[in-house]
């Protein structure tokens, strides 16, 4: 039987009415890639449906990312249903994230049932706003006490984007307990604690991905 991913993206599509934003190509299409390449099925969905935008500054013209952009056309909007019948979640970044996955029911609830399956729980760059909120059915945070990467406060502050955020994700997570391991500022860093698995930023994906694999492999 070939593992089943459920990917989780963003459809939040500002920062500021002058500043557009959204999922951030890479995050979402290197992953894509390797679990394909390892046969997986692969489930694209997002926060609210439909068509998913970008980020502007994400977008490539690579020819290997076409397949995965053509399935943001048009995605299914994430249900509690999806809860069950996957091996793995995985969250792509994008700053929309910081917007509309924290406090999503359903992700949250989606999030508690991988977690308290103990499914591997895969997220990348600011995709892991997402977990900032997720917790087991007794209220503690997923994250608590494991070894976590995430887009950092520095990188936040050198891209002059701290002041519009909502928080700030690395702090966010810190103080839910996570032990939070940063690399070099823009440099592919990715973690894996038991089946929790995160990376830093965009370069981080592919090494994210292949944790991942490796995670639904052992």
């Amino acid at each position: 039987m070939s593992k089943k991913i459920l990917m989780v993206v963003t459809n939040h599509t500002t920062i500021t009415e002058n500043m557009k934003t959204g999922l951030w190509l890479e995050e979402f299409a290197v992953p894509y890639l390797v679990f394909k390449e390892q046969g997986y099925e692969v489930k694209v969905t997002s926060i609210s449906g439909g068509e998913v935008a970008l980020d502007p500054n994400s977008v490539q013209d690579n020819p290997e990312w076409k397949e995965a952009e053509a399935l943001l056309k048009d995605t299914e909007k994430l249900s509690k249903e999806d809860a069950s019948g996957f091996d793995a979640i995985f969250l792509p970044g994008g700053h929309g994230t910081m917007f509309d996955f924290p406090n999503n029911e359903t992700l949250l609830y989606v999030l508690q049932q991988f977690a308290e399956a103990d499914k591997v729980i895969g997220s990348v760059c600011h995709g892991p706003a997402g977990l900032v909120n997720a917790t087991y059915k007794d209220g503690t945070p997923i994250v608590k006490g494991k070894k976590i990467s995430a887009f950092t406060d520095t990188e936040e502050k050198e891209m002059q984007l701290d002041a519009y955020m909502p928080f700030m994700l690395e702090t966010a997570l810190r103080e839910k307990g996570a032990d939070f391991v940063q690399g070099e500022k823009w440099a592919d860093h990715s973690i894996r604690d038991g089946n929790l698995v995160t990376g830093q930023n965009p370069q981080s994906s592919k090494s994210t991905a292949e944790k991942l694999v490796a995670s639904l492999e052992q």
